[in-house]
């Protein structure tokens, strides 16, 4: 087998499996979430169904490259958890500030308090197991 053709290293081994769990079920659930609401009720909050609707990609994409592994992979999910933690502070600092700008809560919601807080435990998690793995992951 060539450097070519050989798989990137794993990033789902131990926690990373557990990760890809949680950002599996986060893609179900803001998915299936912005989705119903963007098709039966947009007018009512569109920044809010939008912004569930990005995380929902969001999640996707992080998933995506957990379950691709390398070191490539490594490094665009470290850049999504980041951008997507900022998200979360963000919208969940928005929203405690003018609660008037979302009529209905969006999946950052006060830092994900309708989802357990997962939404901004989940990428800190994700940066500390994608920092860690770093030393496994071989370019």
């Amino acid at each position: 087998m060539t450097a070519a053709e050989e798989k990137p290293a794993r990033l789902i081994s131990g926690p990373g499996m557990l990760l890809v769990w949680f950002y599996g079920v986060m893609v179900v659930g803001a998915v299936s979430r912005s989705a119903y609401q963007i098709g039966t009720d947009f007018h009512r909050a569109p920044l809010a169904y939008a912004l569930s609707a990005v995380a929902g990609v969001v999640y996707g994409f992080i998933t995506y490259t957990l379950v691709r592994g390398g070191e490539r992979a490594r490094r665009a999910a470290l850049v999504c958890c980041a951008a997507e933690l900022a998200g979360v502070l963000i919208v969940g600092t928005w929203t405690l500030i003018d609660s008037s700008a979302f009529p209905d809560a969006t999946v950052w919601s006060d830092y994900g308090m309708g989802y357990i807080f997962i939404p901004v435990l989940l990428p800190i998690s994700a940066m500390y197991w994608l920092r860690k793995s770093r030393n496994a992951v071989k370019p």
